[in-house]
């Protein structure tokens, strides 16, 4: 039986873990980390963790960032709070907006901030329904969102999300939340297709379902660029031209959620960049402070602007928006955040260093419980399997994915997982290639001492 000290079981006494076994959790207790300083952190221990998962997907800086923390501090002096109710601003929120304006990949008119990337995506299907119904288009309010995708866990995200366990028990999701097929070619494709061939068919089935349901009752489509929490899947090149055209034809705004993609992390700008498709809108979070401060945001084209223009003149008021929209504190890290992306080419030293972290999964592709290895710019997955001809999956009774990540941790490497025994990597943007090769190194010592795990039960 373990024996937790009494930071451990003052966590368990107060805290609530958001994707926590939480059974489990009262008798592992937690790791309290205690500092940070670039890619790596501590814990209470003293013992050094190389930030394998960025935080959760976010720390695009890693730690200890002093421009970062000079840019909170001088904002907390100068206006601690301020917010944007009732036609109220300040600088830091028009300045962040204005730079958002121009580095958008996509025609922007206006820009609105919240606290995380559930609240902007949370935001989306608001703005989108509030939208149909100021063009007299009551009827077009369902969207489209894919099996395995991750968008919040609001209400409403959580209803976007393909991931069963974001509704069991929660009575999730919503009505209007249609579901269309996972571009994951390694689990989806059938026997002799060609990549080309699946993506087609996934273009079909995206068009049937359309029609099945009404084009004028679909108003949109969301999607991440590469999918995170369900399971790093990337798509083949031809997947989101081929969607795109569909979403063309019946007339569906596109969301791209680029909340992990977005700033760089694929070695673009944002990652429909990388993917080749056009939104009509952006949601972005995680990357936007490098994870300092919490922060979010939703683009807004001038169609859409001008529906919620008309709509707000009608009712008397935008009636949409939080206590904390536009912080100043949160503005002026993540216009501190951008500078430094711009300054220091942080887009062009993922571009750079990707090769050399995509190397090292392509590598893992050889290990005899990997059976699939992806990924793109700084992130990616490798996924577990019982048997690699067969592409069997562990009975997820056995747990091997959340005991590889249990010996990565003690080997001193925090990464996740995921849907289907994935385990999913994503580094601070930051990480030099000496570090990339340490990452690797003590997940090649994980991977080991779970195989022998697996070989003796």
């Amino acid at each position: 039986m373990t024996v937790l000290g009494n930071q451990a079981v003052r966590d368990i006494e107060t805290v609530l873990h958001p994707y926590t076994n939480l059974a489990a959790h009262r008798d592992t207790g937690p790791l309290m980390l205690e500092r940070g300083k670039g890619v790596f952190v501590y814990d209470s221990r003293g013992k050094d963790y190389i930030e394998g998962m960025a935080g959760l997907w976010c720390l695009s800086l890693g730690h200890g960032h002093e421009e970062l923390i000079e840019a909170a501090t001088a904002q907390l002096r100068k206006l601690s709070f301020a917010h944007l109710f009732n036609g109220k601003s300040h600088d830091p929120a028009v300045e962040l907006a204005e730079a958002l304006k121009g580095m958008a990949p996509t025609p922007t008119s206006k820009v609105f901030f919240c606290n995380s990337g559930s609240e902007a995506n949370d935001t989306q299907v608001k703005l989108v329904r509030y939208m149909n119904n100021a063009l007299g288009r009551p009827a077009k309010k369902k969207i489209i969102a894919r099996d395995k995708a991750y968008h919040g866990v609001t209400v409403a995200s959580a209803s976007l999300t393909g991931l069963a366990a974001n509704h069991t028990d929660f009575d999730l999701p919503i009505p209007g939340i249609l579901r269309t097929a996972c571009p994951h070619y390694y689990r989806g494709a059938q026997d002799g297709e060609s990549e080309d061939d699946f993506t087609s068919r996934l273009a079909a089935e995206l068009e049937a379902l359309i029609l099945a349901e009404g084009p004028e009752t679909v108003a949109a489509f969301i999607a991440e660029p590469v999918m995170g929490a369900g399971g790093v899947v990337v798509p083949p090149a031809s997947y989101f031209p081929k969607i795109q055209a569909v979403c063309d034809t019946y007339d569906l705004y596109v969301i791209s959620d680029e909340v992990i993609c977005g700033f760089g992390r694929l070695g673009t700008p944002f990652g429909c960049q990388a993917l080749g498709f056009r939104p009509d809108s952006i949601s972005v979070a995680k990357a936007l402070s490098s994870a300092y401060v919490p922060i979010a945001a939703v683009t807004v084209p001038e169609t859409m602007y001008e529906a919620t223009l008309e709509a707000s003149r009608r009712i008397g008021v935008f009636g949409h928006g939080f206590t904390y929209t536009g912080h100043p504190v949160a503005a002026a890290v993540a216009l501190k955040t951008l500078e430094i992306y711009a300054r220091e080419k942080i887009v062009e030293q993922v571009a750079a260093k990707a090769p050399q972290f995509l190397a090292h999964l392509r590598r893992l592709a050889d290990h005899p419980l990997v059976g699939n290895a992806r990924g793109l710019g700084l992130v990616g997955g490798i996924e577990l399997v019982a048997d690699k001809a067969t592409k069997r999956s562990f009975d997820p009774k056995l747990g091997v994915g959340a005991r590889c990540v249990r010996f990565a941790e003690e080997e001193g490497l925090i990464v996740r997982a995921l849907a289907s025994d994935t385990i999913s990597i994503c580094p601070p943007m930051i990480i030099t290639p000496a570090e990339i090769d340490e990452l690797f190194a003590r997940l090649d010592r994980a991977l080991a001492r779970t195989l022998e795990s697996v070989r003796h039960g």
